[in-house]
């Protein structure tokens, strides 16, 4: 009987619309109500980028301190995380020349020798000459060093894992696909 009623179909509709309504605002993150004050205060200014933007940057804030701290645990800083990792992944003989490796961190070759002067008085790593140029050393990742960012990065997994697992694996593939794509797109 209620299938005739005519205001029943736009009851149900409105009904459904302020439930909606109330989960996007109970969905609403930082960002939305920044966002939504910004609308209010100068609806003139586009702001599609800060949508996006605005997030990205929250991830990092919001993840940095337990990866830190991950490292932490491990006896390592970001840096000298991000060089073990560098030598690690390049493959046996876990070995660069420092040009490779601060190209590849995209940090100055003065910063980079201060990490590598701690991780070799740690016993991370060696720094040995080249066989191919004496004028030229190689950086390489010593058995203790293997030993280090095999489990650091092993905790450090485990643990950006559990933070993305709020998303099925399409949804995880499809953000990596977009963020990838506007990765090459602020390139130029």
């Amino acid at each position: 009987m209620t299938r005739n009623n005519p205001h029943t179909g736009s009851g149900a509709r409105r009904e459904r619309a302020d439930r909606n309504a109330r989960q996007m605002i109970d969905a609403a993150d930082h960002v939305d109500r920044a966002l939504a004050q910004w609308s209010r205060e100068m609806p003139e200014i586009e702001i599609k980028g800060a949508d996006v933007l605005n997030r990205a940057r929250r991830l990092v804030l919001e993840s940095r301190g337990a990866i830190e701290e991950t490292f932490k645990r491990h006896g390592l800083d970001t840096g000298e995380f991000d060089v073990l990792a560098t030598l690690r992944r390049a493959g046996a003989p876990y070995t660069l020349r420092p040009t490779e490796l601060y190209t590849s961190l995209m940090i100055s070759s003065g910063g980079l020798t201060a990490r590598l002067d701690r991780l070799e008085d740690a016993g991370f790593i060696r720094r040995r000459p080249s066989e191919d140029d004496a004028r030229s050393l190689l950086v390489e990742l010593s058995p203790a060093g293997k030993k280090k960012i095999e489990a650091a990065f092993r905790a450090d997994m485990e643990l950006e894992n559990k933070m993305v697992s709020g998303l099925s694996e399409f949804e995880r593939a499809e953000l990596v696909r977009l963020l990838r794509k506007l990765t090459q797109a602020m390139k130029g």
